[in-house]
């Protein structure tokens, strides 16, 4: 099964290696068998991804973004079309790439370093020795000091922490993450946005970022791509010039404000009925 080469990824605290086209989407077609008959999920889409970039991707209900990233993973086979990694054909899971998903989906009666440590054994590795690495992820994600509790004892936003160092620990290249605040209060959210930021600042993983949230993309993303009513299409690709490293200040700027208006109106436009309302 032909992956990436993980001795090749980037470590904590090490820099994007930059290399051009490092994940690639050419022509992607999928089409499932639903009980009332075939479902076309994303029709032709292709876009491709630099080493080191956050790209987050938007569109409405149903458009296949989270198809996007199980296809990126290896873990659903496009009906036609490539993905490949690092220039390498994805025909199956793949080792270099992290999921994070909107629910933390912990092991209740294992606490917070042995979650972690739960993306060792699914590997077939020693948890051992990854110790050192989970209480690094530990440190780094503000949870430390909290490595002995319960996933009881944690609040909503600690719970996806957990659930991000569980995906970091096998230092994977790749991040992909299915809106994972998407169940967290405002408040909450507006927090773990922050801390994602300074997180990435630091591993600068390539990211693909899955939200329904037009300011949350903007205000992560180099680049927001845009899909389309299903069957799931490429409409439109948004660079996002603002400096980093983002702050809160940001969301208050002009750029910021139009960014979001231009980026919904393209959500808007050629749905029935619809037209640019802002």
């Amino acid at each position: 099964m032909p992956s990436v080469d993980d001795s090749a990824q980037p470590g904590l605290g090490q820099g994007p290696r930059q290399a051009r086209d490092f994940i690639e989407f050419h022509r992607l077609a999928l089409t499932y068998v639903s009980a009332s008959g075939p479902v076309e999920a994303v029709r032709d889409v292709s876009a491709s991804i630099s080493e080191g970039e956050f790209v987050c991707i938007v569109g409405p209900s149903g458009c296949g973004k989270s198809t996007l990233l199980r296809m990126a993973a290896g873990l659903r086979r496009p009906t036609s079309g490539t993905v490949r990694v690092a220039h390498t054909p994805v025909t199956g899971p793949i080792k270099s790439a992290g999921m994070v998903f909107q629910a933390p989906i912990l092991m209740q009666w294992r606490n917070v370093l042995d979650n972690i440590l739960i993306g060792a054994e699914l590997g077939n590795l020693p948890p051992r020795r990854y110790l050192d690495r989970a209480h690094a992820l530990i440190e780094l994600t503000g949870l430390k000091g909290f490595a002995d509790k319960f996933p009881r004892e944690l609040s909503g936003g600690m719970q996806q922490r957990v659930a991000l160092c569980r995906a970091l620990l096998l230092d994977p290249a790749i991040l992909l993450m299915d809106e994972p605040f998407g169940a967290l209060d405002a408040m909450t959210r507006d927090d773990m946005t922050l801390e994602l930021l300074r997180i990435w600042e630091t591993t600068r993983k390539t990211v693909i970022f899955v939200t329904h949230s037009i300011p949350e993309a903007v205000f992560l993303a180099d680049r927001v791509i845009v899909m389309s009513a299903r069957p799931g299409r490429v409409a439109k690709v948004y660079d996002i010039p603002l400096a980093r490293p983002r702050t809160v200040a940001l969301r208050a700027q002009p750029e910021f404000g139009q960014l979001c208006v231009d980026i919904y109106n393209t959500l808007k436009v050629g749905e029935p009925g619809s037209a640019q309302f802002l």
